[in-house]
């Protein structure tokens, strides 16, 4: 068994256990123990903060409610108030001169609480802050829940979007008549004891019912007085605050609720990133140095002999420049260069006149071949068509001298390869050609369709793209079928693709023998039948890529149909 050796350990991992044990795992360690109690503490503080500012928004609504409850005690417990209340009035006048001289002035004193007396006696007149308890008084919800509680003491209710204090004016034990007071408590002042509150959320005053009768959250309606604090979404980020308001009788149930999103507790520890940041850059700096320093004499030299290494493979035998290295890099550099050396010794010596023998041999081969091919003359060729032609022409052999002319043009732009990509016109003149001359050739037996949108004609497609297959719907689809054969060719474009469609009700395939040409078609075996298809679909592949669709269905004794889809291209982007 090997014994674990330092030195056993590649250069490059001795780097990288370097630099985690003595950069990477001390400052993550150390960054992450700080970033966790800095956290912490600023949480934990930032709970303590808010909850001081909630207990004391409860504190300044509590004043508010405390305020109004010391108004109503003042009412219920003035014996000429009472007396007042329950005495009976001949007339207005008497009700009138006890008003100013008893209570004249009392009200004037509570005009920013919103009070209100109520009272069933029918001598007393409504005016001011006294009414009479009306039948719509008594359909309210307020009088409702005062009616139900029954209690002597005030009551805080929530009504027509705002609070107010209810209070039954019953101490006087020889009342005939029900009188009670209606404090409505200072909207103004509930708004902007919540508003100037410190705490760093939403704040909601709780009904006993848990309904929301005060808020500073935009996005609930709590004035309709039917949303409830279970209503309200809460997440494992939201801190809760639930702060009950005294143990008094008449805020029994009553709270203050708060809630608060845990990105504000952290937003101290946002603001001081920057000094994290600077922190952790100088835990880096200084191991990075001592790392790079005893590094660089290794990995410079290293990325040196690398990059002539590279260039060998490129035939480039430039030696690597040395000083007096005497380590272990020193001998490989020194090894390395003496090896170039020799390589290049003997590719000078035997591969470059070897391929300069045989670049010399396939030069003399090309020049035979070129001899040979201007033996041939295709001029010659075309003239003798042209003569046959006017000589047809002459003779009134009109539909002759069609056929040949069109075999001279077919010829002509089948041995002419000027251009790798033509014309949709171009591609459909040489296919028109080609179905006249088999009509000749069959008669009354052929017959063809042209579907062709003017819109694709100056569109750009590799030379005989379509032509292969309408010869071979021609030659072994229809010339091998005993019925009249009719062959339909749709061109058109469809968004951004040019769309070729062929028809043919020749003698068509079997299933078999479909999935055999599609697979010699997608296949790189060597040419062999079907020897245009093949060609079309192979330079299809070199100019698309797999940008373009092929696809071929067919049934025996229905025909064959052919669909090509390319991408558009016009003669602009040539």
């Amino acid at each position: 068994m090997n014994r674990l050796h330092f030195n056993n350990v590649k250069l490059r991992d001795k780097l990288l256990l370097m630099y985690i044990l003595c950069v990477l795992i001390p400052i993550v360690a150390t960054n992450v123990i700080f970033y966790h109690v800095t956290t912490t503490n600023i949480r934990n503080q930032k709970i303590r903060d808010a909850t001081f500012a909630i207990e004391k928004t409860n504190n300044e609504f509590q004043s508010i409610i405390d305020e109004a409850v010391g108004i109503s005690y003042q009412f219920y417990f003035d014996p000429v108030f009472n007396e007042l209340l329950n005495r009976d009035y001949p007339d207005a006048i008497s009700y009138i001169e006890a008003y100013d001289s008893l209570l004249k002035g009392t009200f004037y004193l509570y005009t920013q609480t919103y009070l209100n007396v109520y009272t069933d006696n029918p001598g007393i007149l409504t005016s001011g802050n006294i009414e009479r308890i009306t039948d719509d008084i008594k359909d309210s919800a307020w009088f409702q829940t005062l009616q139900t509680a029954n209690a002597s003491y005030p009551l805080l209710v929530f009504d027509e979007g705002g609070l107010s204090l209810l209070l039954r004016l019953d101490n006087n034990r020889s009342a005939q008549y029900l009188n009670l007071i209606k404090i409505d408590l200072n909207r103004t002042a509930i708004r902007q004891v919540i508003q100037n509150s410190a705490f760093d959320g939403n704040l909601y005053i709780l009904s006993p019912e848990g309904m929301i009768t005060f808020s500073n959250d935009p996005t609930i309606d709590w004035m309709s007085g039917r949303t409830t604090i279970q209503s309200i979404p809460v997440t494992a980020q939201t801190i809760q605050f639930p702060t009950p308001l005294s143990n008094a009788n008449y805020l029994q149930g009553w709270s203050v609720y708060g809630t608060m999103d845990e990105k504000v507790a952290f937003e101290e520890v946002r603001k001081s990133r920057a000094f994290v940041v600077y922190l952790v850059c100088i835990n880096f700096v200084l191991p990075t140095l001592i790392i790079a320093y005893i590094s660089r004499s290794l990995h410079k030299r290293l990325v040196r002999l690398l990059k002539h290494m590279k260039k060998v493979k490129n035939q480039n035998f430039e030696p690597v420049p040395m000083g007096e290295d005497r380590d272990e890099i020193g001998q490989l550099t020194t090894e390395f260069n003496r090896m170039t050396n020799r390589i290049k010794s003997l590719i000078d010596d035997v591969y470059i006149a070897d391929i300069e023998k045989k670049d010399l041999e396939l030069q003399r081969r090309q020049a035979q071949l070129n001899a040979l091919h201007s033996q041939i003359n295709p001029h010659f060729l075309f003239n003798a068509l042209e003569t046959i032609r006017m000589r047809s022409v002459i003779k009134g052999e009109g539909e002759t001298a069609k056929i040949i002319h069109n075999m001279a043009k077919i010829f002509r732009r089948s041995i002419s390869w000027g251009r790798d990509w033509v014309s949709v016109g171009d591609e459909l003149e040489f296919i028109s050609c080609f179905l006249e001359i088999q009509k000749y050739r069959f008669g009354d037996k052929l017959d063809y369709k042209l579907r062709i949108d003017e819109s694709v004609r100056e569109l750009l497609i590799p030379k005989m793209t379509f032509l292969p297959y309408v010869e071979n719907a021609s030659i072994h689809g229809i010339e091998s079928s005993p019925y009249k054969g009719f062959i339909t060719i749709d061109i058109h474009r469809s968004s951004n693709e040019l769309i070729f469609i062929l028809k043919d009700n020749g003698i068509g395939m079997s299933a078999e023998k479909l999935k055999e040409i599609i697979h010699y078609l997608q296949s790189d075996e060597a040419i062999g039948e079907n020897i245009g298809m093949k060609n079309a679909y192979s330079r299809l592949i070199m100019y698309y890529k797999d940008a373009f669709r092929f696809h071929i269905e067919s049934e025996p004794g229905a025909g064959t149909r052919i669909e090509i889809r390319l991408p558009l291209y016009t003669a602009a982007e040539e």
